[in-house]
């Protein structure tokens, strides 16, 4: 009897998916979000959520800034706890106090809308880019990085890491 260890199964998954029909594309907030709050986004974000790296930081930042809004019973910084490690939680936390904003979203408001893409993997890492977008129309690139070995996000930078 051959047993699947739960990672191989999402990896699996994941596989099925590109090889059925591309990558995945689903509104981000279609479900949670009144239509008010999305009309002052440009156009409605799309979800590339086509690798594993790039679906970790699509769940992250859905369950971050659910917390955020006080959605879940979760609290933010338990969120960021169970997805990010403890040297970059110690990093953003020096981040956010420097700066008078959320860590994560690199401002002082939440973002109405986003998207993630994988744009690049070497060294057993991934970068993902996330755009977040504003009520006002405007949006911002945030840079993830990805332990392929874990999914466990390593870096959040207003850049690249490589």
């Amino acid at each position: 009897m051959t047993r699947m260890n739960p990672l191989r199964t999402v990896l699996a998954g994941a596989a099925a998916l590109l090889a059925a029909g591309g990558l995945l594309a689903v509104p981000a907030q279609a479900a949670s979000a009144p239509p008010a709050a999305l009309a002052g986004a440009a156009a409605p974000a799309q979800v590339r959520a086509g690798t594993p790296a790039a679906h970790q930081v699509f769940t992250f930042f859905e369950a971050y800034r659910g917390a955020v809004l006080g959605e879940t019973g979760e609290t933010p910084r338990a969120v960021r706890e169970r997805y990010l490690s403890p040297h970059l939680n110690t990093r953003l936390d020096a981040w956010a106090q420097q700066h008078d904003a959320d860590p994560v979203f690199r401002a002082q408001n939440v973002p109405v809308d986003w998207s993630v893409q994988q744009v690049k993997d070497q060294f057993g890492f991934a970068s993902v880019r996330l755009t977040e977008f504003w009520d006002g129309g405007g949006s911002q690139d945030v840079w993830y990085t990805v332990r392929l070995s874990d999914l466990r996000i390593v870096e959040l930078n207003d850049q690249p890491a490589f």
